[in-house]
Order: structure tokens, then sequence, then C-alpha cells
């Protein structure tokens, strides 16, 4: 999944003579994740930690505990689908194909597959703000979505400072807020969720094993807990980490 970030900048820019907020990971705790599951997109329901992990042949839905990271249930993909984000609906949850067209409809009680319906575009990230789901696609784009049935009803640009931020990956709705992974870097953003402008970059470089390169050192995942702290993880990343998000100083801002 290729992405360009601000025409062609490897990442949001640093400049601080504006009025968007810096901010840092501090690591309030720290329990195992699976390093084989190649993390889309996740998110909290009371106790439950529901996760989709990507990769053709190796998708799945997963049911996990918020509180230790310890697997209940896996259920797999069709072998021809690319699992990407998920979003709660209730009963339900939905979650997103990268390239193959369909949003699929699950059972959160049973994690059966209740139905398919057509997806226009590329799926990568899928939040649940109210009475609609947010999707992206990995450009400056989010599009908006019926719970009920996925229906698209319009779209909204991302931008920083006027620029537009492509490479949005995985998505966090809390409130009229949308936290969103900034592929392929280690900063995830927070969006105002009427105008699409960047509020807070999060530079999260810290949480990285420097070992983790390439695919598997991706930071993609994130889902809100409440009391502003969050869940976050990446692309095989063998940890989980419980955060909360604190203002960075000059020092700790560091773009990859």
């Amino acid at each position: 999944m290729a992405a360009v970030l601000l025409a062609g900048c490897a990442a949001v820019p640093t400049a601080g003579a504006d009025q968007i907020a810096r901010l840092r990971p501090v690591v309030l705790e720290q329990f195992d994740h699976d390093p084989v599951s190649f993390t889309e997109g996740m998110f909290v329901d009371g106790p439950t930690l529901y996760e989709s992990s990507g990769l053709e042949g190796k998708s799945a839905l997963r049911e996990l505990d918020a509180a230790t990271g310890q697997l209940r249930r896996a259920v797999p993909l069709p072998p021809a689908y690319f699992g990407e984000g998920i979003a709660d609906a209730g009963a339900h949850l939905w979650q997103v194909t990268y390239e193959n067209g369909v949003a699929i409809e699950w059972d959160k009680a049973t994690l059966t597959m209740l139905r398919e319906v057509p997806l226009a575009g590329e799926g990568w990230g899928l939040c649940r703000a109210g009475d609609r789901l947010i999707r992206s696609d990995g450009s400056a784009l989010l599009h908006f979505h019926t719970v009920d049935d996925m229906r698209e009803t319009g779209a909204m640009t991302v931008t920083y400072n006027g620029i537009q931020v492509s490479g949005l990956n995985s998505l966090d709705c809390v409130g009229n807020r949308i936290w969103a992974n900034v592929f392929p870097t280690d900063q995830i953003i927070e969006i105002d969720g009427t105008t699409g402008a960047v509020t807070a970059v999060v530079y999260a470089t810290g949480l990285r094993d420097p070992a983790w390169q390439g695919e598997v050192g991706v930071l993609n995942g994130i889902a809100h807990l409440g009391d502003e702290q969050f869940l976050v993880t990446g692309k095989y990343w063998p940890a989980v980490f419980r955060v909360r998000f604190d203002p960075a100083t000059a020092a700790e801002i560091q773009v990859r």
C-alpha cells in the first residue's frame, strides 16, 4: 500500500509556528501481541478488543481480551480477501477489504459473516463516529458511510495547515475527533471531524524497536480506551502498548 504524504514529503511537518499540538506516547502498560498478526485495524468494546489482521490468504478477524491481549477467538477471511479496517456497529461490526471491492458485516456474538456489500475504491481504515462510519483509502480523503449498509454518503479532505495529508491508514473515532495512523511513518494525527483539519501530531518513534524494520516496523492500529488512553500496536509487532498522549519536547519529535 504505497502512499505519498504532503505532496511528496515523508511525514507530517514538524514546524512549530502554528496551533497544532505536538504529542508523544507515554507507555502505561505493555502486553504481548501475536507477532504473526499483520494489524490493519482495531477497536475496543468493553472488555473486548477486536482486531483485523491482513494479507491475502492470512486475513482474519480476531477477538482478544482488552486488558491482557490474550486471544479468545480468530476467524479467517476467504483466502482471496485482504482484510483491513474494522468498526463497531452495535451487535455487528464492519470490516473493509483492501482491493476486493467488498465490506463484510460480522455478528459479534458468533464471529460469523452476515453479508457482503459492494465497496467502491480501496479500504484501509474504518471507525464509527455516531451515526456514520468513516473510511480511509490511503489518500487524503476520508469517506463517510451509513452504519446499517455501508452506503457512501460523502467525503472530507484532511489537511495540515491547508496542505493535504495522504497515507491515512488505521482510524479511531473519539467524539468529534478522528485519530489516524499515517502510513508508512511513526506518526498518528488527530483530525477535526467537522473540518478535516489536523489538530495534533503524535510522534511515536520511541515505541518501535529498531529491529522492527520494513513492513514489520510499520506502526498501525489504534483503539480508544477512555480517559484519554489508547491501545496502539503495529504490523507483526510482538507488543501492544496502553498509552496516553502528552506534550512532546523538540528533542522528542522525530521523523522517520
